[in-house]
């Protein structure tokens, strides 16, 4: 497959690594082999990390791998949810239900025990006639234990059902993976469900060494290489904490871990950004491509964009909420507690949703919970206020220096930037790409380009948008000898701007090339004089 194939992506970004994709899955072999024999020998293996560490991860593409070649009986992993049951199986409690149809495609559960459900199931062997065991995981187990009070009587009677299926089949091994915060509400179910056998393994952010093994691991199955030094610019980086108090003193500290889904924000977005041809990737690309603030200052605009458009919320609100709730005056990020209602003003609705999108993290103190940053490394995208025009400002000079790959790059963080109801951002940035395009010869595309903006710009009534973007489309049209079509589109875009000089110097110039110069005299003739001496010149020059 070649590197341009943009279906090659080897860090899978946001989401969790699936069972498929294990040989994308790097630096964490020894977690994995670890909580695999955990697993196999203990009655309940509690497997607990932070909010975005990588539990699902770990489990589907790290453990799950290792154990294909082991005598067990691996049922599919579940996630318990009363909401996810089928509704073909309604009847009986919703968690045994959800978790028994995550195991099974069976209509016929009804009120079927979790230990008769085992009952039913063939036995398997080993070559030498033994029953294997049976290796169950529950993945995202912290949603059985704190969800709806009305559901506590079904849930009670779950784990009951649990532990049960534990005695009756000494066989079944379970696993439960988890958010650290909640595993104090798995500790007085731990003895019955293992049946006094049971573990537990606390999953951390990857050390440097282990980042390293994540970048570099996936690379053979793209075609592409990363020198080392491209590698740990990276990390490095990462690892850097900047604090800026309210008197603008900055402190930098480095910290001792990565965060895993932090370095699949970058890894990711590096990834997409670097130019088709490059095959090895170097400190250079890593350099002018890796821009770390940005990539998650993107990450953290896009998030709150999802979540505030998921509350009906002004995206702006929501930032400045989270500025004034989560930084303190010294720079440094701040706790604070959930309410019965709201979190500092905002409904507990919206802590939660960021938590689940791995900006806030939560943990119990007392039976109250709190709420913080993931990350200090976030601190410096929750604090900056840079907004898209910046970008495209920058944008704009870097094609007047004709700088193409630079300008390219910042029309680019602009759309990353822009809230998702700011589509006038990739109207202008379209006009950018539009002029890179033309630049590299790329005349089709700089044509769509000039479309799709004048398209956003007339939905927004920005008619100055739309004649500058017509008259760049007519321009092009006239630098492949097409002045029927040029002359087109600039009359289309004089009727947005009939007062616009330049859209007028632009055609005069396609109505002399469609030998018509009388016709351009006339236009010109008409301008003030500085501008139509101005004129005489453009209309000469080259396309």
């Amino acid at each position: 497959m070649p590197v341009t194939d943009p279906q090659v992506q080897p860090y899978v970004g946001l989401r969790p690594y699936r069972r498929d994709e294990s040989a994308l899955f790097h630096g964490r072999g020894r977690e994995a082999q670890e909580v695999a024999t955990l697993w196999q020998a203990a009655g309940l293996t509690v497997l607990y990390g932070a909010s975005g560490v990588g539990k699902t991860s770990l489990l589907h593409a790290g453990v799950l791998p290792l154990l294909d070649s082991e005598p067990a009986d691996v049922l599919p992993v579940a996630r318990i949810a009363p909401r996810m049951s089928k509704p073909a199986t309604r009847g009986g409690n919703p968690y045994v239900r959800a978790l028994l149809s995550c195991w099974t495609d069976r209509q016929d559960l009804g009120d079927l025990t979790i230990a008769e459900f085992l009952d039913d199931r063939p036995e398997q062997m080993d070559r030498y006639g033994d029953p294997v065991p049976i290796l169950a995981a529950i993945d995202q187990a912290e949603e059985i234990f704190h969800g709806s009070p009305i559901l506590e009587k079904e849930r009670r009677v779950f784990l009951d059902q649990l532990a049960e299926a534990v005695k009756k089949h000494p066989g079944l091994h379970v696993l439960l993976a988890l958010r650290e915060e909640y595993l104090f509400l798995v500790l007085p179910h731990e003895r019955r469900i293992g049946q006094g056998s049971r573990s537990r393994f606390h999953l951390e952010a990857l050390s440097p060494e282990q980042a390293l093994q994540v970048v570099h691991g996936p690379l053979p199955q793209t075609g592409r290489t990363m020198t080392p030094e491209a590698a740990e610019l990276l990390i490095d980086d990462l690892r850097e904490v900047h604090f800026e108090n309210e008197a603008g003193e900055t402190t930098t500290i480095k910290v001792d871990t990565v965060e895993p889904i932090q370095l699949q924000v970058v890894c990711s977005a590096l990834w997409e950004s670097l130019p088709p041809e490059v095959v090895e990737i170097t400190e250079e690309h890593a350099l002018l491509y890796a821009q770390v603030e940005e990539f998650l200052s993107a990450f953290y605009r896009r998030t709150m964009a999802e979540v505030a458009a998921e509350h009906g919320l002004p995206a702006s609100k929501l930032r400045l909420w989270m500025r004034k709730t989560f930084i303190t005056e010294h720079g440094t990020r701040n706790a604070v507690y959930e309410g019965l209602i709201e979190t500092e003003g905002m409904p507990n609705a919206i802590p939660r949703a960021l938590e689940d999108h791995h900006l806030l993290r939560a943990e119990q103190r007392l039976g109250i919970r709190w709420y913080e940053l993931t990350h200090d490394r976030l601190i410096a995208p929750v604090t900056r206020y840079e907004a898209p025009e910046s970008y495209l400002k920058e944008a704009r000079q870097a094609v007047e220096e004709r700088d193409w790959d630079h300008a390219h790059h910042l029309a680019d963080l602009a759309e990353r930037a822009a809230d998702v109801d700011e589509a006038w951002v990739r109207a202008e940035a379209a006009e950018v790409f539009a002029s890179v395009a033309h630049a590299r010869g790329d005349l089709g595309s700089a044509r769509r380009y000039c479309v799709e903006a004048a398209g956003i710009f007339l939905e927004y009534q920005r008619f100055d948008g739309v004649a500058r973007a017509l008259t760049k489309e007519g321009l092009l049209w006239l630098g492949q000898n097409d002045p029927v079509q040029a002359i087109q589109r600039i009359k289309t875009a004089l009727d947005y701007a009939p007062n616009d000089a330049s859209v007028q110097i632009a055609l005069a110039k396609a109505l002399q090339r469609s030998s018509t110069p009388k016709a351009a005299e006339t236009i010109i003739n008409g301008l003030p004089s500085d501008l139509a001496q101005q004129a005489w010149i453009t209309l000469h020059e080259p396309d």
